[in-house]
């Protein structure tokens, strides 16, 4: 193996393992990505908010997620209010409105593309 490939095996390796390092699932860590990539410089402190809100996300998301969802729009509605409110009342302030909203844009189309029926979804069952 050539140090080229050697070195992207690391790579892989080293994010394959982050969600472990980081003390989340791979689906929170998919959701703490898209909330803090790209976005302001953060604390200690504010990284742990933003891990908290998307572990409460992720959860309350999964309870929203009804046979159909998709094509009913109320149940899409819900979703994009859910992902509203939890950002709203959990993300540290220095999220300014352009990014919360690009944030909340961002985590239904996620959502939306990985989610498609209840129980199933990119990360195995959503129950």
């Amino acid at each position: 193996m050539d140090a080229r490939a050697d070195w992207l095996s690391r790579s892989l390796s080293d994010e394959q393992q982050r969600h472990v390092r980081e003390n989340m699932t791979e689906e929170e860590l998919v959701i703490f990505d898209i909330l803090t990539r790209p976005a302001p410089e953060m604390s200690p402190e504010e990284r742990s908010e933003v891990k908290k809100v998307a572990r409460e996300l992720l959860g309350r998301l999964k309870q929203l997620l009804v046979l159909n969802w998709r094509q009913k729009s109320s149940a899409r509605s819900q979703l994009k209010l859910v992902i509203e409110d939890v950002l709203d009342s959990g993300l540290p302030r220095i999220y300014d409105k352009p990014l919360y909203e690009q944030k909340c844009f961002a985590l239904f189309e996620h959502v939306y593309e990985n989610y498609p029926e209840r129980d199933i979804g990119t990360y195995g069952t959503a129950t």
